[in-house]
């Protein structure tokens, strides 16, 4: 009998586009993987059967606070691990990480795997005074975090900053912490291509939260079109219900105003990045972006924050440039470069492929995801 892996994500998207590889790695190798998502499609369902995988729906509210509605979705979840008997939960994001992990070890699953991507909207500073909101909602996620990690038969990090935090506030032991690094990407399948060099185009590949420094690429874009009018600033990425979310009526400004283009989500990024001179995501803290992995191996420079896990992606003048979180000014400077010195962005462009091939393989990272999991 096959050896069963449920892997709890709390998008079916994400199961695809980043667990797609290790989906694939894990069947290869011989398990029946379960992929548990809360708002499968029918499309997004048939591309997971397609990874060999078998996708199964579960309750969760991605971004909502309700307290009464987590503690019915934890208690499904718990009697629906029980009736799946798998041999290892592999959990990552903030949700599936705390209610997965416990509710895996209620149901007396052997094996327990956190993820830990990002510290997400509670944990990252917006700029202004922080609201009651944000500290209540830490202090739960702290509160669940030690409940449930302790639990957890190993947690994985992908940068050093995060797994500090972690380790500082408490809420996983060092014998459980293990720093993975980035989850990486195909290289074949972002595979290298030539820079747009005319007219200059700055791509930001986001969900638009504040936190991400979607408002400091608009402020930026405004700025250099009054100087450069033919350069080209695209934002990629669909409105979000996180408390940082932009809403849809100040992005439609931006459009109006003619600063930037908005196509809004997309399902494949690579014509995106095809068209781009520089990747850019201001971001005020990342585990380590897969966007800018993505466009990395594709040969763009990139421009963004030197702040928790963005700045394992650029060796500043080397393949881009960091700059200060929430520094529009810092920002504009980096982008002009890039307009004033078209040979720079061809330069950096080949540094980031090479950097991708030497960090950010999928295939070398899955197999130490995998080893240290036992599989």
């Amino acid at each position: 009998m096959k050896r069963r892996i449920v892997i709890l994500g709390n998008q079916a998207f994400s199961l695809v586009n980043f667990r797609g590889s290790l989906i694939r790695a894990m069947v290869e190798k011989g398990y029946e993987v379960l992929a548990l998502a809360p708002d499968y499609d029918e499309k997004t369902r048939e591309r997971v059967k397609a990874l060999g995988a078998i996708p199964i729906d579960y309750s969760l509210s991605r971004t909502g606070l309700n307290p009464l509605r987590d503690v019915l979705d934890f208690l499904r979840l718990c009697f629906l691990l029980r009736k799946l008997r798998p041999d290892v939960v592999l959990a990552y994001a903030m949700k599936p990480v705390v209610y997965g992990t416990l509710a895996a070890w209620i149901a007396q699953v052997p094996r327990r795997f956190a993820l830990i991507e990002g510290l997400g909207y509670s944990f990252t500073p917006a700029g202004e005074k922080e609201g009651l909101k944000k500290k209540v909602v830490r202090n739960i996620i702290q509160i669940l975090c030690r409940l449930a990690l302790p639990r957890a038969t190993k947690v994985f990090f992908l940068n050093r900053d995060d797994l500090s935090e972690f380790l500082t506030r408490g809420l996983v032991s060092e014998e459980k912490a293990f720093l993975l690094g980035p989850i990486g990407v195909d290289l074949q399948l972002f595979s290298f291509a030539p820079p747009v060099k005319k007219p200059v185009t700055f791509l930001l590949a986001a969900r638009l939260l504040r936190e991400k420094g979607v408002v400091e690429f608009a402020e930026a874009a405004r700025i250099i079109k009054q100087k450069y009018p033919d350069t080209r600033f695209i934002l990629l990425g669909g409105l979000d219900t996180n408390p940082g979310a932009i809403s849809k009526a100040e992005v439609e400004s931006w459009i109006r105003e003619g600063i930037l283009e908005w196509p809004g989500h997309v399902e494949d990024v690579r014509p995106w990045i095809s068209q781009a001179s520089v990747f850019v995501l201001p971001s005020y803290r990342e585990g380590v972006p897969r966007t800018t992995q993505e466009a990395m191996a594709m040969g763009r420079p990139v421009i963004t924050t030197d702040a928790p896990g963005c700045r394992e992606t650029v060796i500043d003048g080397v393949n881009g440039f960091l700059v200060p979180v929430r520094d529009v000014d810092a920002l504009v400077k980096a982008m002009e470069r890039f307009i004033l010195d078209p040979e720079l962005t061809e330069r950096m462009g080949r540094e980031s492929r090479r950097l991708a091939e030497e960090r950010f393989d999928v295939h070398k990272i899955n197999a130490l995801l995998l080893r240290e999991m036992g599989l």
